[in-house]
């Protein structure tokens, strides 16, 4: 009788680390959170200078990256126990009554209505095979050693192959700016929440229960 595999066991990721995604395979990754334009709002000649500029950021580069939306129904528990603090923390009898039917009205709204919340992303790549390939190693773990994952490699190496991804976050984020984006990069704290919500998009209220599933301390 087969053995029934772990779910974990399907989840490429081995670790992360410091605000990098370490996959199985050796792949390193970082994640920019991207605002997003509304072209429709715009002029015709501001729209084709958007396209234009985006354009050239495609073509300047010489790896390749994953642009990932994520929609997902917009989640309020935190913002209504904030709601529930301050009513609490409220003196006034008159505005704790307001409060609570505020509370009341948010929570009716959103059941009654499907709000969908949208993310964008910018998914940056390094492959230590790559940094093999320029240095004549044998393959993307020769730098490890045999049998030794990349999640467990030293500091200084980490570091360093970090500082070459480091260099592709930062060319990125400077094309975005050029056609009016604000981006942010992701923190180690941040990535894990992402996937686990991207994990298990039914049980968003366990979140803050799993700091430690894509994260070894």
């Amino acid at each position: 009788m087969a053995r029934a595999q772990s779910t974990q066991s399907f989840v490429k990721i081995d670790q992360i680390r410091d605000g990098v995604v370490i996959l199985k395979g050796g792949g390193m990754r970082a994640l920019i959170k991207c605002s997003s334009l509304n072209l429709a709002l715009k002029s015709q000649d501001e729209q084709d200078a958007v396209i234009m500029e985006f354009q050239n950021f495609l073509n300047s580069l010489d790896f390749y990256i994953q642009i990932f939306i994520n929609a997902r129904f917009l989640n309020i528990d935190d913002y209504i126990e904030t709601l529930k603090e301050k009513q609490a923390e409220q003196e006034n009898e008159l505005l704790r009554i307001q409060t609570e039917e505020y509370i009341n009205f948010i929570k009716d709204f959103v059941a009654s209505t499907n709000i969908i919340s949208t993310d964008f992303y910018v998914v940056v790549p390094f492959e230590l095979a790559e940094a093999a390939g320029k240095t004549g190693g044998g393959g993307p773990l020769s730098f490890f050693g045999i049998g030794k994952a990349p999640a467990k490699m030293e500091k200084k190496q980490f570091m360093h192959y970090k500082n070459q991804l480091s260099q592709r976050v930062e060319f990125i984020k400077a094309g975005l700016h050029r056609f009016g984006l604000t981006t942010k990069i992701l923190s180690t704290e941040q990535l894990i929440m992402l996937y686990w919500n991207l994990y298990n998009p039914q049980n968003l209220q366990k979140r803050t229960l799993m700091k430690s599933v894509f994260e070894k301390y």
